[in-house]
C-alpha cells in the first residue's frame, strides 16, 4: 500500500488548557460581600432572638403573677356592729342585781392590796419591750442616694434616710411602705434591714398627695434568714376615739435609726384634707425630732399610724404625730398592687346629724372645694353639692365616696347623683364624669 507522502503529520501538535488567571480584586469583593452578608444574617438572627426570646420563655416557662395584696378592714375598737345589737329572747340574760356600794375604807384597802412594786413595773416594761422588739424586726431604713457635683466639678454622693415598714409579701417581692418626701430627689434607693443586710430597692407606686410610696425588693435577692425575720406587719385600726391609749413609736421617732419611744395618743380629732381623701391625724405626747419617721404601734403589736411630722402646727412641731392607718389601707393596697390611682379633684366632709336636722342638708358626701381644671369641675360639680350615689353605690358619707373612687380606674366613666341647693331647697341632679390619672 502506498503512503501518501503529502499527508500532514500532526503528531508534534499538543493541546494545553490554561487556567484562568486569578483575579484578586474580584476575589476580595466576593469575600467582603460574603462577610457582610454573614454579619447582616447574624444581626437579623440576634434581633429576632431578642424579640422572640421573652415570648418563647413565657410560653415554655410561664412566670407566676404576684399575689394580690388585700388588707382586711377591721372593726373599730369601740364600734358596735348592728348584728351585735340584735338578740333573741333566749339570748337575753336577766339583769344582774346591783352590787352593794363599797365604803371608802374598803376601796382604800382594795387599792393598797393592788399596789404595784418595782418588780411589777419591770415586768410590765419587759412585756411592752417584747412587743416593740417583734415589730422592729419588720422596720427597715430606706436610704436615698443622690449624686452631687461640687463647685470643683468633683462628684460625691449624699444620703438621706427614712424609716419604712414591711407591709406585704406578694410571693415574688417584699413590699415596703415608706414616706419618701425627704428622699424624693434620690437617684437610687437602698434598704437596710434589722439584721444589717442591705439591698437595692425600686419604687412600685407612689402617691404624691401623702408622699407615701411602696418599694419592692425581689425575694430572690434576699437571703433566707432576712426573709424569715422581716415578716409583714399587721395593720390595725385607727378608728374610734383612741385618745389616751398607750402606743409605741418605732423607726426614727427621735431622728436616729432604731430609736424607740413609749407614750400615749393625745388627740385624734384633726383631719388632713387632700384631693379625693381625708385622713385622721393622730398626735402623741412623745417629744421627738421634727424629721421623725416610722410607725405607731398599739399594745397588740399592730401598726395604727404612719409617722408624718409635716402637718404639725408651729407650736408642736416636735411632738410625734401620725396619719391613721384605717384611712390609708385602701391607698396602700392600691400602691402595693401597682394600681393607677384615679383623680377626681374634690374635697369634702360628712353631713352631720345636726346639719341634716337643723339645715335640711341631705346625707351624703358634702363637697367643700374643687380643684381647678379637674374631672369634677369638668363634670359640673360645685362646692355645696351633696353626692348621694356613685354608679350603683349609695353614698352616705364622704369616706364612702373616697373608698369607691379608689376602687375605680382612670379614664372610667362615672354616673353621679347629687343634691344641689337652690331657691326652693335641694333638688336632685344626675351628672357624668371621666376620672383622670393622679400624677406620681
Amino acid at each position: 500500500m502506498e503512503i501518501n507522502k503529502n499527508q500532514d503529520n500532526t503528531d508534534f501538535m499538543k493541546e494545553t488548557i490554561k487556567k484562568r488567571p486569578l483575579n484578586k480584586r474580584k476575589l476580595m469583593q466576593r469575600t467582603l460581600i460574603t462577610a457582610a452578608m454573614a454579619v447582616i444574617f447574624g444581626l437579623v438572627a440576634c434581633f429576632t432572638f431578642l424579640l422572640l426570646e421573652p415570648v418563647i420563655s413565657k410560653k415554655l416557662y410561664p412566670e407566676e403573677e404576684p399575689d394580690k395584696v388585700v388588707f382586711v378592714e377591721e372593726t373599730e375598737e369601740n364600734e358596735i356592729l348592728p348584728e351585735d345589737m340584735i338578740a333573741d329572747d333566749s339570748q337575753m340574760q336577766p339583769e344582774p342585781t346591783e352590787a352593794p356600794a363599797l365604803e371608802d375604807e374598803q376601796i382604800a384597802q382594795v387599792l393598797s392590796e393592788m399596789e404595784l412594786g418595782v418588780e411589777d413595773y419591770i415586768s410590765l416594761l419587759d412585756s411592752v419591750g417584747e412587743i416593740a422588739w417583734k415589730v422592729s424586726q419588720s422596720i427597715v431604713t430606706v436610704v436615698g442616694v443622690t449624686a452631687d457635683v461640687g463647685w470643683l466639678d468633683n462628684e460625691h454622693e449624699s444620703e438621706g434616710a427614712v424609716s419604712g415598714v414591711v407591709v406585704a409579701d406578694n410571693g415574688r417581692e417584699l413590699l415596703i411602705l415608706a414616706n419618701t418626701k425627704s428622699i424624693d430627689e434620690a437617684d437610687s434607693l437602698k434598704v437596710a434591714f434589722a439584721d444589717g443586710e442591705e439591698y437595692e430597692a425600686s419604687i412600685k407606686k407612689k402617691d404624691n398627695n401623702t408622699g407615701l410610696a411602696v418599694l419592692f425588693i425581689p425575694k430572690s435577692k434576699i437571703n433566707s434568714d432576712t426573709l424569715e425575720m422581716a415578716q409583714a406587719v399587721t395593720l390595725g385600726t385607727s378608728g374610734g376615739n383612741l385618745a389616751g391609749n398607750p402606743i409605741i413609736a418605732l423607726g426614727r421617732p427621735v431622728g436616729t435609726e432604731g430609736s424607740l419611744c413609749y407614750g400615749n395618743i393625745t388627740s385624734t380629732g384633726n383631719t388632713i384634707r387632700l384631693p379625693d381623701s381625708n385622713y385622721k391625724y393622730m398626735t402623741t405626747d412623745i417629744y421627738g425630732s421634727s424629721s421623725a419617721s416610722g410607725v405607731l404601734v398599739n399594745l397588740q403589736g399592730q401598726v395604727i399610724g404612719i409617722i408624718d411630722m409635716s402637718y404639725n402646727s408651729s407650736d408642736m412641731k416636735n411632738l410625734v404625730s401620725a396619719i391613721g392607718i384605717s384611712e390609708l389601707k385602701r391607698l396602700v393596697e392600691s400602691l402595693s398592687n401597682d394600681k393607677n390611682i384615679p383623680y377626681f379633684g374634690i374635697y369634702g366632709v360628712d353631713v352631720t346629724q345636726e346639719a341634716n336636722e337643723e339645715l335640711g342638708v341631705p346625707f351624703g358626701a358634702y363637697i367643700t372645694e374643687i380643684d381647678m381644671d379637674s374631672p369634677a369641675m369638668d363634670a359640673g360639680i360645685q362646692s355645696g353639692d351633696v353626692i348621694t350615689k356613685l354608679n350603683e353605690t349609695e353614698i352616705n358619707n364622704y369616706q364612702e365616696l373616697v373608698k369607691e373612687l379608689l376602687i375605680e380606674e382612670p379614664e372610667r366613666e362615672l354616673a353621679i347623683e347629687l343634691m344641689r341647693q337652690g331657691p326652693d331647697g335641694y333638688t336632685e341632679m344626675k351628672l357624668e364624669a371621666v376620672l383622670g390619672l393622679k400624677q406620681e
